[in-house]
């Protein structure tokens, strides 16, 4: 089975997009109507901005998603995914891509999303750290023993591990970590304490807007970050996605349910490769790549 995954904050990249808008008549139109839907020229800061432009909260998740939704539309016939899934803000992006949203309402959202996340950042400090080389249960068991709010948030591959909360709990969680045998436990420069319980203003914020935007069926099931597992009800798919802001990404788990249920090639699209290099330490097996451009299409 095909299957189609995309990619989330971090992927950003200075141009991104500038392929697709300038080989792409659909793409084209796309990028001006994400410009007057956001009520500012992201496309100027896409193609020509600095990294720190692409930084700024309002647009790197909206760029984001516009590169992996666009890409996906332009990919024409070629573009028929049997399953789906998004990393964090990617889940945005598949829900369009498989129908279960449209193309205006998923960016709106996105936006909303972004700027729903950065004022929790700002209401109180918070933030993320990797840590490579140690078991899922001795991380969760660490966090579980140390003060202060700290989760694990992102399972993205088996030895990968990134945990979220407040600043001086994830200094004394990657503390115990190292003394518990860890390669890494690294600080990471994010806003915040995303997918944690730091992110329930912000989650609040977004259920109003989801809760009053149409889901419809989608053309293929999509195995969300809350669940794992395939979900082809509206109603469910919105209820997971209010409750992905503060609850762990469990990526690993994921894509081991996708192959489990049929998966067999894997097709990143958007921004970057990181996905890819995910899948390879989830399961070499399966054959994993990204898309590009159709011109044709």
């Amino acid at each position: 089975m095909k299957a189609y995954i995309f990619p989330g904050q971090g992927a950003q990249f200075s141009g991104m997009g500038l392929d697709l808008y300038e080989n792409s008549d659909e793409a084209q139109a796309l990028f001006e109507k994400a410009n007057n839907i956001l009520g500012f020229n992201i496309t100027d800061i896409m193609f020509e901005g600095t990294s720190e432009q692409l930084k700024e909260t309002k647009v790197t998740q909206p760029a984001i998603f516009l590169h992996s939704v666009i890409l996906a539309k332009t990919l024409g016939d070629t573009f028929k995914p049997e399953m789906v899934a998004g990393h964090s803000l990617g889940e945005f992006s598949a829900l369009v891509a498989n129908g279960a949203l449209s193309f205006e309402d998923g960016l709106k959202l996105v936006s909303q999303r972004a700027l729903a996340m950065q004022k929790a950042c700002e209401a109180q400090p918070s933030t993320m750290a990797a840590v490579l080389g140690l078991a899922d249960d001795v991380v969760e068991k660490i966090c579980g023993m140390t003060d202060g709010v700290v989760v694990a948030a992102n399972y993205n591959c088996p030895g990968q591990l990134v945990i979220s909360g407040e600043i001086d709990a994830i200094n004394s969680a990657c503390e115990a970590l190292k003394e518990e045998g860890a390669k890494r436990a690294l600080v990471l420069p994010v806003g915040g304490a995303f997918h944690s319980p730091m992110m329930e203003p912000a989650r609040e914020e977004l259920a109003a807007a989801i809760e009053s935007t149409t889901f419809n069926t989608p053309t293929c099931p999509i195995y969300q970050n809350v669940t794992a597992s395939a979900v082809t009800n509206p109603e469910e798919i919105k209820k997971n996605l209010i409750s992905q802001l503060t609850a762990p990404v469990k990526w690993t788990q994921t894509i081991q349910q996708m192959i489990a249920d049929g998966g067999t090639t894997f097709t990143e699209v958007g921004p970057g490769k990181v996905l890819q290099g995910l899948m390879r330490k989830i399961d070499r097996t399966v054959d994993a790549d990204g898309a590009t451009l159709n011109i044709e299409a």
